[in-house]
């Protein structure tokens, strides 16, 4: 292989990683939304409206709690959907609502 046809080839495969690179970044960034009927969902009893959460079933819920001010919560308080640390790299919705809510210390 001549020098030109190597850095041109070099030159390739860095495009090639750099768009795979962006490509992931995006993906992480725009993360796959829960789903209410996901298992583990379910199991969490989440709700992408707090303001539908069975009062009956989960009697400890508040109506000021959400996803937003839940210290799980891996956004801004402004981002409509957001990571999760329970839900691994789907989001969640900003006011949505789960069993394990925790108060945002401070």
């Amino acid at each position: 292989m001549n020098p030109s046809s190597r850095r041109r080839f070099v030159g390739q495969l860095a495009v090639v990683a750099g768009s795979g690179a962006i490509a992931s970044r995006g993906f992480a960034q725009a993360g796959a939304h829960v789903d209410e009927a996901d298992e583990q969902a379910v199991a969490l009893g989440y709700r992408q409206d707090t303001a539908k959460v069975d009062a009956a079933k989960y009697p400890k819920h508040a109506a000021t709690q959400r996803c937003s001010n839940c210290s799980f919560w891996q956004g801004q308080s402004a981002d409509a959907w957001a990571g999760c640390a329970m839900f691994g790299r789907k989001h969640v919705a900003n006011g949505g609502w789960c069993q394990v809510w925790a108060k945002v210390p401070g």
